[in-house]
């Protein structure tokens, strides 16, 4: 993980946006994936940070999660990156164990699209 990166966990933990096992747990799997090889920056993974510690902080807060109906195109996006899609159902079970939060479905759904974005922004 690039210093970017680290730095916008850093202000959404000290600014409140997020619990501190929240920041900490976004930051364990960017580095499980820079350690797979992923080239985890603030450009290729900032928005799949934000978008996962704010999710994560909802759900530990009791804030409900809108449940988005996958439609067609991300449905046809995500068959062509299954392990993109197994990736986050991972990580939302680790979410569970940890946190106590599973992602909902449409949480999944949104976090697989972050994660073949960064299959698709890594070396091969």
């Amino acid at each position: 993980m690039d210093d970017q990166l680290a730095l916008r966990i850093q202000l959404f933990h000290e600014s409140g946006q997020v619990r501190p096992e929240v920041a900490a747990f976004v930051a364990d799997e960017l580095d499980a994936l820079a350690a797979e090889g992923r080239t985890v920056t603030e450009g290729t993974a900032g928005m799949l940070t934000s978008h996962l510690m704010m999710a994560l902080n909802r759900l530990l807060d009791g804030e409900p999660i809108e449940e988005f109906r996958t439609d067609e195109q991300v449905a046809a996006e995500l068959a062509g990156h299954p392990e993109a899609v197994a990736r986050a159902r991972a990580v939302s079970v680790r979410a569970a164990k940890a946190l106590g939060a599973p992602l909902p479905e449409s949480e999944i759904n949104f976090l697989g699209l972050h994660l073949a974005v960064l299959a698709q922004n890594s070396p091969a």
